[in-house]
Order: structure tokens, then C-alpha cells, then sequence
């Protein structure tokens, strides 16, 4: 009995003795954690102390986290380019298809977008190093807004070639108004594909939240896109139906969006889905006075119209006819309910996506002719149309001819608008006012834009 209780008694000194120098382990850890807090300040303030162990500029001491977020940029993008060489390798070997799918689907798209996403991961400051923001940026919750409107400084620390030291990205004061559509809109994942909610955008531009905020992920396109068309067949020809993402529009190919469908989208765009149809308007007389002809129209300024813009919404059919004419013209257009903008620019024209509430983005005094048609009618509000006629002048050289195109309007109301168009003292080269139905009447005319010398 004795010699079986040897081995357990040893085995209990062990224990103790190791018990014991843990104890003392603690002891020592404890004093020395006491010391610290006791040097720090904590049991005797001390200021000094205390702004050493507290104070901003030594807490990252030795640590820049630029540097920090250098190398993590670095490691990403080496591990893309990697990747991406990898994927080079595979698209020689079909076997190998599916991997290739998995990892630019579920690989390549996140690293870029993780590297994009703390490649922008800067934020604006003052000069003692606080965080300044906007008043407007603290409307937002959301990350990217936030990072949009904020002033972007120059890196070089002077002033850029616009002579000044920050660029400010703008959005739409009626954005403010609009919060959860704006926030919606501008949530997405950076680098990988937009969502399909362009009808989101149009609607927060067609109720002032003007101009958008620049957005970081990728448009998407049609699943099998099609080449376009030569510009002599594209010009009076439907395209592919392949070539548009038809999102969020009720019909499903060109041929739906005929006359003879109620439902084609903008009801005032009558036929101007047939080509047929199309090629007779601005070059074949018809019974209505106040229907001008292009030659008619140009005869004015022989050699004079080479630039222009046509304010409205259509399919671009009265560029195509100037286009023939060695005149360039670019085509106003909103996705109302059709896709106008896609059609326009298939046919090889220019489409300018824009709203009534934008200032147009062209230079003063560089239109030769600006042609409205279908768009503003009587239901305009008169201050607003205001501002859309002077903008128009505003864009229109001197000697440029402003083609107004069956505008149409209630009786009663005609003396409004019309003192609208004559109140710039245009010169009148054609003016016709002709009945539309017992309430209605239309008005045509051509002005030119006086020299204003001074």
C-alpha cells in the first residue's frame, strides 16, 4: 500500500507546485498591469500622461493606415491579375468550361469589387484632421451617395485646369424629396451588374431628381446581341429584336410596338414604329397647313443647317430624313413606356436622354435648328415653358431657325403661348395656325434668331 501511494503523491506535488507558479505568474502580471495603469494616470492624473496614451496623433504612431490599405490593394489586385491569367489558360480547353463560368462568376466579380470598393475608401477632411461633411450628405444613409457628393480634393494639392481645388458632384434638388427611390437606386454592389431598374431612373429624372448620380457597376446588355445594321439599311429599317433588354416594357418585340396596339407605349408617337409610315412625314405633302416640308425648311438658310437638335420623343425618324441631307441631328428622348433611346440609336442616330428639368448640355450660340414636335403642347405650364424657350435661344446661334411643329393647345389658350414663342422677337418666316378639332388648334411655325450684336 505504501509503494501504490508513492505515484499519487508525486503526482499531487506536481499539481501543487505547478499550481504555485501560476499563482505567482498572476501575481507578477497583476503588479505589472497596476504599474501601467498607474504610470498611464489612472490612480494620479496626469494631463500630460494622459494626452501621451489618448492622444490622436500617437495612437497610430508608427502605423499609417494608407500604407495599410496599399498593401490589401496590392494583394487583391495581384490575386485578380492571377486569376485572370488563369482564365486566359482555361478558354483554350472547353473541357474546362464550367470552371472557367465559376470563377469569373463567383471569383473574379467579388475581388473586383472588393478592390474597387477599398480602392474609394477615402474620406474628405479638414485641416486638423476631423471629418467634414456636407449638410446634404447627412440627408443620406446610404454609402454610395455619401461618397458621390462628397468633394473630391485634388491629389496634387493645387488647384486643377477648371481653377479649383475640389470637384463636387451634383444631383437634383427634388432627389431630397425623393430619398428612398434615390437610396434604392444607388444601391448595388461595386463592379458587378447594375439591376434592371432603369424605368426607377427615369422615373426619379422625370420628377427633378436631375441629373442622376454617377453610378459604379456594370450596364447590362441584350443575352445575344446582334451587330447592327450598315447605315444605309439602319436608317429605315427595324432592328434586331435581339439588340434590346426589353425591361419593364409590355411588348416584346419591334413588330408589337405598331399603330395598332393601344398599349405601344407614348400614345402620341402614332406610328412611328412603321417605317412605312415614317418615311412619308417632312417630305410628302398632306392636307394640313401646317405641316412644313424639310426642302421647304432649308431653302430658308441655303447651305446654313448642319448642327441641330430635335426636342422631343419619336424614334428619331426626323434626324434620318437630315441625315440624308448631310445634316446632323440630335434626337431628345424618353423611354416612355418604349424603348425609344434603343431604337434611335440602332438606327445609327443620336439619342440624348433628357427631361423638360434639364438645362440642355450644349454651348451658348451653336445650333443652326432646333425642331420641337409632339412633346410640348398645351398642358405646359407657362413659367416652365419659359425657361425651355430661353434655353432653346440660348443654344441657337444667331440666324438659327427654331422650328416649332404642330404645336397644339386649347383655343383659349393660344394668345398665352403664343405671345411664349413671340415675346424673342423672332423673325417670321412661316407662321400658320390651322384648326385640330372644335376645342383644339395647332400652331406651325419657322423663326430665325436675331444677330443681338452689342
Amino acid at each position: 500500500m505504501g509503494r501504490s501511494c508513492f505515484p499519487r503523491c508525486g503526482f499531487a506535488r506536481i499539481i501543487a507546485w505547478l499550481q504555485l507558479v501560476l499563482g505567482i505568474l498572476v501575481i507578477v502580471v497583476s503588479i505589472s498591469s497596476l504599474f501601467r495603469f498607474y504610470s498611464a494616470g489612472f490612480f494620479v492624473h496626469n494631463e500630460d500622461i494622459c494626452r501621451h496614451f489618448y492622444g490622436p496623433k500617437d495612437v497610430y504612431q508608427g502605423f499609417d493606415i494608407n500604407d495599410r490599405i496599399a498593401e490589401v490593394l496590392t494583394t487583391i489586385e495581384n490575386l485578380h491579375k492571377k486569376l485572370e491569367m488563369n482564365l486566359q489558360q482555361m478558354e483554350k480547353s472547353k473541357t474546362r468550361l464550367e470552371y472557367k463560368n465559376y470563377l469569373e462568376v463567383e471569383v473574379l466579380r467579388p475581388v473586383y469589387s472588393a478592390y474597387t470598393a477599398l480602392k474609394q475608401l477615402r474620406l474628405p477632411k479638414i485641416g486638423n484632421g476631423t471629418v467634414k461633411e456636407e449638410s446634404l450628405i447627412d440627408t443620406f444613409t446610404t454609402e454610395e451617395i455619401r461618397k458621390y457628393i462628397a468633394p473630391k480634393e485634388n491629389r496634387i494639392g493645387k488647384i486643377n485646369f477648371y481653377g479649383t481645388e475640389k470637384i463636387y458632384n451634383t444631383i437634383g434638388h427634388a432627389c431630397i424629396l425623393m430619398k428612398k427611390e434615390l437610396e434604392e437606386y444607388m444601391d448595388y454592389d461595386i463592379g458587378s451588374y447594375c439591376k434592371d431598374d432603369w424605368n426607377l431612373a427615369q422615373k426619379l429624372m422625370v420628377n427633378g431628381c436631375d441629373p442622376l448620380p454617377r453610378r459604379r457597376c456594370l450596364t447590362r446588355a441584350s443575352k445575344v446581341y446582334q451587330k447592327p445594321y450598315p447605315i444605309n439599311e439602319s436608317l429605315w429599317k427595324l432592328p434586331d429584336d435581339r439588340n434590346v433588354r426589353w425591361g419593364n416594357y409590355q411588348c416584346r418585340n419591334f413588330g408589337c410596338l405598331s399603330g395598332k396596339n393601344p398599349k405601344r407605349g407614348y400614345t402620341k408617337c402614332i406610328g412611328c414604329f412603321e417605317m412605312e409610315k415614317e418615311k412619308l412625314k417632312w417630305v410628302t405633302n398632306t392636307s394640313l397647313q401646317v405641316d412644313f416640308l424639310i426642302r421647304d425648311v432649308l431653302a430658308i438658310k441655303p447651305g446654313q443647317i448642319r448642327i441641330g437638335l430635335d426636342y422631343g420623343v419619336g424614334t428619331g425618324t426626323f434626324a434620318a430624313r437630315m441625315r440624308e441631307l448631310n445634316v446632323t441631328i440630335v434626337s431628345t428622348a424618353l423611354n416612355l413606356g418604349a424603348p425609344f433611346n434603343e431604337i434611335i440609336a440602332l438606327r445609327g442616330l443620336i439619342p440624348l436622354y433628357a427631361t423638360l428639368n434639364q438645362r440642355l448640355p450644349f454651348f451658348d450660340n451653336t445650333m443652326d435648328l432646333i425642331h420641337t414636335t409632339g412633346f410640348l403642347d398645351g398642358w405646359i405650364d407657362l413659367l416652365l415653358m419659359d425657361f425651355i424657350i430661353f434655353d432653346w435661344d440660348r443654344v441657337l446661334r444667331p440666324g438659327g431657325l427654331l422650328w416649332i411643329d404642330r404645336f397644339f393647345c386649347n383655343k383659349k389658350d393660344m394668345e398665352d403661348y403664343t405671345y411664349m414663342f413671340q415675346q424673342l422677337r423672332y423673325k417670321k418666316h412661316k407662321w400658320v395656325i390651322a384648326p385640330k378639332s372644335q376645342h383644339q388648334v395647332y400652331l406651325s411655325a419657322v423663326l430665325e434668331k436675331p444677330p443681338r450684336a452689342i
